[in-house]
C-alpha cells in the first residue's frame, strides 16, 4: 500500500503550489485534504482531482476541532500543517488568527502524538518570529532570538504553535520557517489594504516562490521515502531562496515597478511608510536546506517580468503618467485601517509607538527621497555603507552582522553539556536549574529559570537552537521587549538596533481590543 500525506491549508497559496508538486509523486496513495466547508474550498478540491495519479479526499472540518483534526490525521504516513492566518485577515480578526495559528497547531501537535502509528510532521511557522531587523543585523538564522514585533498577532500565535510542536514529543518532526513568498496574485492581494506601508524601505528581504517552496515539501517527502532524509528530522529551518532574492523593501516596490517602466520614486513616498516594527531577514542558513534538497530554482529578480508577462494589461501602465498610477492605486490605500498614515490622522497612539517610536518621529518624517536614507543606495542614517559587502554572506562575522547564542558554537552538538546550557540561559537573563543532563542530548527537557523568577521545563534544543525563552514573560496580547533587553544581552544585541535604550514600553490590546501601550519603572 502506497504512502498517505494529510495536508492542511491546500488552498493557500504554498498549499496549492505544494498540492500541484505531491500530485507528482511516485508511490502516495492518498492526499488528504482538511477543509472547510466553504464554496472556495469546493473549488479548491474539485481542482486538486484532475489529473491525480492519486486517490484525493477530504475532511471538511476546522483546524480549532480536534476532533475533526484527530479523523484527519487518522492513518497518515506524513502530515504537513500549512495551515495560516496571515496578516491583513490576522490584524483584522485575531480570534481567527488565534484558533488557527496556535490551536490548530495544537490540536495537529496533540492529534500526530496520540495517533498509532505516529505519522512524521512537517509544520510550517514563519520567519516573522524574528521581528525587525535593519542594517545593523539584517541577516540571521535559527537560533536567534524571537523578538516578535509589537501588535503582530499572526507571529505570535505562530510562535507559540511551533514551539508547542518542538516540546509534544512527537518522534518525528521538522519546523520549517517560511519566508516571504512571491507567487501570481501577489500584486492583487496588496491592492486592497494598509498592509503594504507596514514594509520598511531599508528592510533586508529573502523571498521565495511559491513554485520553489512546493518542490521544497515534494522534494523532503521524496527523499524520506527513500530512506535519504538522515539529520533532517526533529531540527528547525529557515526557508529562503537563496542568492537573487535578496533585497530590501524599497527594492521590492522598485522591482515591481521598473518592470512596469514606472519610477518608484514618484509613485510612492518614504514618509507613507513605517520606520520600525515589521520583519525580514536575510539568511545566514539559508543553503542549509538547499544542500539536503535542491530547490531554490526561481530568482526574485525575475519574479516580476514573469508575473506581467501572464497578465500583459498591467504593462498598460508604461502610457500612463506616474502620479497618476499613485492616484489611481496608491494613495488610496493610505485611508485603509491599516495603513500607518490612518493611524497617525486617527490618532492611534499605540500604532504609532510601536511602529514610528513616539510621535515627534512622526512629525520629521522625510518626505523627499533625496534625504531619504535608502539603504539600497549605500546610505544610513549618519553616513555610507557598502551594500554589496554588506549582501555577501562570506562577510557577515567579519562585519559584525552574526549574533551571539550566547554558548560555544564550535562545539559539536555530540559535546554539549549542562554547562553550555547554564551558560546561555545567563545570556538570556535567568539559569538553567538543572544541574546534569547526558552529554548531546538535546531533546530531554531541563529545568529553566528567566530574570522575572518564572520556572519552565523546555528541552536544550527549542532553547539554544531555536531561540525560544520563557512563555510566561510573554503572554498573548503583550510585547515588553524594552523591559526584556534590559537584562538579557541576548535580546539587547539586536533590540536596540531600533529601539532606544531609554524605551520603557509595554505594548498589548485594552479591554476593547485597541492597540495600547503603558510604561514601567
Amino acid at each position: 500500500m502506497g504512502v498517505i500525506i494529510a495536508l492542511t491549508g491546500g488552498s493557500g497559496h504554498m498549499g496549492t503550489a505544494v498540492t500541484k508538486q505531491l500530485k507528482t509523486l511516485k508511490g502516495v496513495d492518498e492526499i488528504r485534504f482538511l477543509l472547510l466547508n466553504h464554496r472556495r474550498e469546493h473549488r479548491f478540491f474539485a481542482k486538486a482531482k484532475r489529473g491525480a495519479a492519486c486517490r484525493i479526499t477530504a475532511v471538511y472540518g476546522n483546524i480549532s476541532d480536534k476532533e475533526k483534526v484527530r479523523s484527519f490525521v487518522e492513518g497518515a504516513d506524513y502530515v504537513i500543517n500549512l495551515a495560516a492566518v496571515i496578516p491583513p485577515h490576522s490584524d483584522k480578526d485575531p480570534q481567527a488568527s488565534y484558533e488557527c495559528n496556535w490551536i490548530g497547531a495544537k490540536n495537529i501537535a496533540d492529534c500526530v502524538y496520540e495517533a498509532s502509528p505516529q505519522p512524521k510532521l512537517i509544520h510550517c511557522s514563519t520567519v516573522a518570529l524574528y521581528g525587525h531587523r535593519n542594517y545593523l543585523h539584517p541577516w540571521g538564522r535559527v537560533g536567534d532570538p524571537l523578538l516578535v514585533s509589537p501588535f503582530d498577532n499572526y507571529a505570535a500565535h505562530k510562535k507559540k504553535g511551533e514551539r508547542y510542536v518542538m516540546e509534544r514529543g512527537i518522534k518525528t518532526w521538522a519546523v520549517l520557517r517560511q519566508t516571504g513568498m512571491l507567487y501570481k496574485n501577489l500584486l492583487f492581494c496588496n491592492l486592497d489594504d494598509g498592509l503594504m506601508f507596514h514594509t520598511c524601505l531599508n528592510v533586508p528581504l529573502e523571498w521565495v516562490s511559491d513554485t520553489d517552496s512546493g518542490r521544497l515539501i515534494r522534494n523532503i517527502i521524496e527523499k524520506d521515502m527513500a530512506g535519504e532524509c538522515g539529520g533532517f528530522w526533529l531540527k528547525c529551518y529557515d526557508i529562503g531562496g537563496g542568492e537573487g532574492n535578496r533585497n530590501t523593501g524599497f527594492e521590492t516596490f522598485d522591482d515591481c515597478f521598473k518592470e512596469l517602466g514606472l519610477d518608484t520614486k514618484k509613485v510612492l513616498s518614504p514618509e507613507w511608510h513605517s520606520i520600525r516594527n515589521f520583519h525580514g531577514i536575510w539568511f545566514e542558513d539559508s543553503g542549509v536546506l538547499e544542500k539536503m534538497f535542491r530547490f531554490q530554482h526561481d530568482k526574485a529578480t525575475t519574479y516580476w517580468k514573469e508575473v506581467f508577462d501572464s497578465r500583459p494589461f498591467f504593462r498598460l501602465a508604461k502610457i500612463m503618467p506616474e502620479g497618476l498610477i499613485s492616484r489611481m492605486f496608491i494613495k488610496r490605500l493610505l485611508k485603509d485601517y491599516n495603513a500607518p498614515r490612518k493611524w497617525i490622522k486617527d490618532g492611534e497612539k499605540g500604532l504609532i509607538k510601536a511602529y514610528f517610536g513616539a510621535t515627534l518621529n512622526v512629525d520629521c518624517l522625510i518626505t523627499d527621497w533625496k534625504d531619504y536614507p535608502l539603504l539600497a543606495e549605500g546610505r544610513v542614517v549618519g553616513g555610507n555603507a557598502d551594500y554589496n559587502a554588506m549582501r555577501d554572506v562570506n562577510n557577515v562575522k567579519a562585519m559584525g552582522m552574526h549574533l551571539n547564542h550566547g554558548y560555544d558554537e564550535d562545539k559539536p552538538d555530540c559535546e554539549l553539556d549542562i554547562e553550555d546550557m547554564k551558560e546561555a540561559a545567563r545570556f538570556r537573563g535567568g539559569e538553567c536549574i538543572s544541574e546534569s543532563m547526558v552529554k548531546g542530548d538535546l531533546y530531554t527537557p531541563l529545568k529553566w529559570r528567566c530574570h522575572d523568577g518564572h520556572e519552565f521545563t523546555a528541552s536544550p534544543y527549542t532553547v539554544i537552537k531555536a531561540g525560544h525563552w520563557c512563555e510566561e514573560c510573554e503572554p498573548l496580547g503583550q510585547w515588553d521587549f524594552d523591559r526584556q533587553a534590559k537584562f538579557s544581552p541576548f535580546y539587547a544585541q539586536v533590540w536596540y538596533d531600533t529601539h532606544a535604550r531609554g524605551e520603557k514600553y509595554v505594548y498589548y490590546y485594552d479591554e476593547n481590543g485597541r492597540a495600547t501601550f503603558r510604561t514601567f519603572e
